[in-house]
Formats: C-alpha cells, sequence, structure tokens
C-alpha cells in the first residue's frame, strides 16, 4: 500500500503525525544554536535549514490528514529523511532523527489500524434505527434517611446536632 493510497482523511491520522511533526519542529529548532555553538557552522546556514525544516514541519502538521492532502503523508515522510540527514552536521539528529522516523511511520500504521477497526458512521439519521430507551436518571443528590421518630425535625439529621427530643440519645 503507497503512502498517497493511505492517506485517509482521518482524525487519528491528524492527531498523530500532526503531533509527530510540531514535536519535531521543536527538536529541529532547538538543533540549530548546537549546529552554530558546537559545530562551528555560520549563523546564516544553520538558521536557513535549519528554520526551513522547521517550518515546513510545522506547516505539514497542520496539513496532514485532511481531505485531499494525501501528498502531505509523502511530504512528511521526505522530511523524515532530510532530518536523519542532517545529522551529517549534528550527529545528534541521526538518532533523533531516526526516533522520529519511527514515530511517524508508527502514528500512520496505528491511525490506519484505529481507522479499520472502528465501526462505519450510519449513512443517515432516517435510516438508522431507533435508540433503545434509557432507564430514568438518577438524582445526583443522595436521599436522606427518613427521622426516626415523627416528632424529629431537620435539625437532628445533621451531624454533631444535639439530642433528639423524643429519644433523648444523641444521634449516630
Amino acid at each position: 500500500m503507497s503512502l498517497a493510497a493511505a492517506a485517509t482523511p482521518t482524525k487519528q491520522l491528524r492527531q498523530l503525525c500532526g503531533t509527530v511533526l510540531a514535536m519535531e519542529a521543536i527538536v529541529i529548532g532547538l538543533a540549530i544554536p548546537v549546529a552554530i555553538v558546537l559545530e562551528h557552522l555560520r549563523h546564516g546556514v544553520a538558521g536557513g535549514v535549519g528554520g526551513g525544516l522547521a517550518v515546513c514541519a510545522l506547516l505539514l502538521s497542520g496539513l496532514v490528514g485532511r481531505p485531499r492532502m494525501a501528498w502531505a503523508l509523502v511530504a512528511g515522510s521526505v522530511l523524515q529523511v532530510l532530518v536523519i540527514a542532517v545529522g551529517v552536521v549534528v550527529p545528534a539528529m541521526y538518532i533523533l532523527g531516526a526516533i522520529f522516523a519511527a514515530l511517524w511511520v508508527t502514528g500512520i500504521w496505528l491511525a490506519h489500524r484505529l481507522a479499520a477497526t472502528s465501526p462505519p458512521a450510519p449513512a443517515s439519521s432516517a435510516s438508522a434505527s431507533p435508540a433503545p430507551a434509557s432507564p430514568a436518571p438518577r438524582s445526583p443528590i443522595p436521599a436522606f434517611p427518613a427521622p426516626a421518630s415523627p416528632t424529629a425535625d431537620a435539625s437532628s439529621l445533621l451531624p454533631g446536632a444535639p439530642a433528639s427530643p423524643a429519644s433523648g440519645t444523641p444521634r449516630p
């Protein structure tokens, strides 16, 4: 199954893959100062390449899984390869890029698995059978016990209240 053919506009795909790309954009942005300070890359090159990849990741995170945006999955996969390739300059990006690529593939797989196991929505409400009647809702207020004697008043129901006038004994 190709990525373009597998791109169905599902909520799960948008959430999973969009989250992976958004988090990846943060990691790419944090790799820019590392490339400048530790790897002595010029500011313009590090900012341009890293910033461009981060912006692409953010844009794709908003587009992935939307209707008629099947190309976003392919572009996200290409982005994963480019992030791994940044490891040439910042070696830690080999590992981080591989982790995000694994999350990307897992997100696509899991979203399609969830979409395949979820029941299809009914075509229209007119063709659907009526829902069974539900039992009467329970009151959220608990029922208080009845007074022990007919002469007891409401104040005797409270904890720590004085003794009941009818019995002369304190209530538990």
